[in-house]
């Protein structure tokens, strides 16, 4: 009995067998197995791959035995169940690798003399392959679509070749650009932009395994916008509309020109009901419109876009009032034809007249100055017209007080009159 226990402890002392170590450095990622009887556990290496033919996976094992040594590779066959030849090589190295691996478990078995060293791990070229694409699309929204496959990342216990699958959390993330929009798989955008966008779809596991899929949004939608310039001015005024829309058909704009928005009230009022506030449908992709009378205008453009299966519109309406001024006149009261330069001349202002006269009247009534134009054409600024330079008959008039009176029509189509007094004065300064 002494004696069969003293070889026993022979052949533990002298055919040693241990659990060498096993590293995949270029993994991208590992966990353990879990099997269901098999009381051991073994690393798994996952390795990122592309498609489903990869054979990525790479395994190194070392020892820390010294001299020259058998490395024996095997790879698990879950048909038969048993390990098969891989590969062997004896070698001084202290360790020993295989590349181009397909999927499974390979052991490693490192022998030296009477000493040998065991090892197991499990490896995995994990693919997964994206694919986006545009649905749904028209002028309200379209849908960022996307779908994947994946690997299945199966092992087996050892102990009865059951088979186990890897649980894997995969993920999805749609981007715009480095934005992120959404981690939904089919994402519905609102408000399409109106140019063509880039897209694109993430697919990603814990193991940091990425899939991506990128995809174009052609736009389909426009968005509607102008200016005006000038935005007020005296009547008539001249209005260059610029066409700042974005994405629309030239050729399919339509410019809507509104009534004054006094007289669409005051007709309201009379009526009681609703009334007709456009005057002017233009479709021209830039007008340019003059506002005869004066008044107070809003303009309103619709943008179109026109493709194989929709017609898309959107609708800008301009936020302040085009002013075109009403008719008036500013005369001074005070007058110096003294020659030095200053004030010798009487100016009046006026804007939005078609014809205007003024007659200048001493303190006894009696006319002693006529000016009048006709036919006056509008401008963009006050207009000044010097219409007395002091003199009556040739000669200076006398310093003191003298009346003034304007009759014109203006650019509204309405009679304006005034009048006032102004001082005559020589003394200089």
């Amino acid at each position: 009995m002494k004696r069969s226990l003293f070889l026993f402890l022979i052949l533990i002392t002298f055919s040693p067998v241990t659990f060498a170590q096993i590293t995949a450095p270029n993994a991208d990622g590992s966990d353990v197995t879990q099997y269901p009887v098999f009381s051991e556990t073994d690393a798994i290496f996952i390795f990122c791959a592309d498609d489903s033919l990869a054979e990525n996976g790479d395994l190194t094992a070392s020892t820390g035995l010294a001299g020259t040594k058998t490395f024996l590779w095997e790879k698990y066959n879950d048909q038969t169940a048993t390990f098969e030849f891989y590969s062997q090589e004896s070698t001084d190295a202290a360790n020993s690798q295989i590349t181009g691996l397909a999927d499974g478990c390979y052991r490693s078995t490192v022998t030296q003399g009477g000493t040998t060293e065991i090892y197991r791990a499990w490896v995995f070229n994990n693919w997964t392959i994206a694919q986006a694409s545009i649905t749904n699309s028209d002028c309200e929204s379209f849908t960022l679509s996307g779908n994947f496959n994946s690997a299945t990342l199966r092992y087996y216990d050892l102990s009865n070749n059951a088979p186990v699958e890897l649980p894997k959390v995969i993920n999805t993330e749609w981007y715009e650009g480095e934005v992120k929009l959404s981690s939904v798989l089919n994402f519905e955008v609102f408000n399409p932009p109106t140019e063509n966008t880039d897209y694109n779809l993430r697919v990603f596991d814990q193991y940091g395994c990425i899939a991506q899929s990128p995809v174009t949004y052609e736009s389909i939608v426009t968005k509607a916008s102008f200016t005006a310039s000038p935005m007020n001015g005296e009547a008539p005024l001249t209005v260059t509309f610029s066409n700042t829309s974005k994405n629309g058909s030239p050729g399919y704009y339509e410019w809507f020109f509104y009534r004054d928005i006094d007289e669409i009230k005051k007709e309201i009022e009379e009526t009681g009901g609703p009334v007709d506030s456009i005057y002017l449908v233009a479709y021209d992709d830039a007008p340019v419109y003059t506002y005869e009378n004066s008044g107070n205008y809003l303009v309103k453009l619709v943008s179109k876009q026109v493709s194989e299966s929709f017609t898309c519109v959107d609708t800008f309406l301009m936020k302040n009032f085009i002013v075109a001024d009403t008719s008036f006149v500013i005369a001074p009261n005070v007058f110096t034809p003294n020659g030095d330069g200053v004030n010798d001349e009487y100016v009046i202002k006026y804007w939005s007249m078609k014809s205007i006269e003024i007659n200048i009247y001493n303190r006894w009534g009696k006319r002693v100055h006529h000016w009048e134009s006709g036919d006056v054409p509008g401008f963009e600024d006050t207009r000044s017209e010097s219409v007395w330079d002091g003199r009556i008959g040739g000669r200076y008039a006398s310093p003191g007080v003298y009346y003034w009176d304007v009759v014109g029509r203006g650019r509204d189509g309405k009679r304006r009159t005034d009048h006032g007094f102004l001082h005559l004065f020589r003394e200089k300064d």
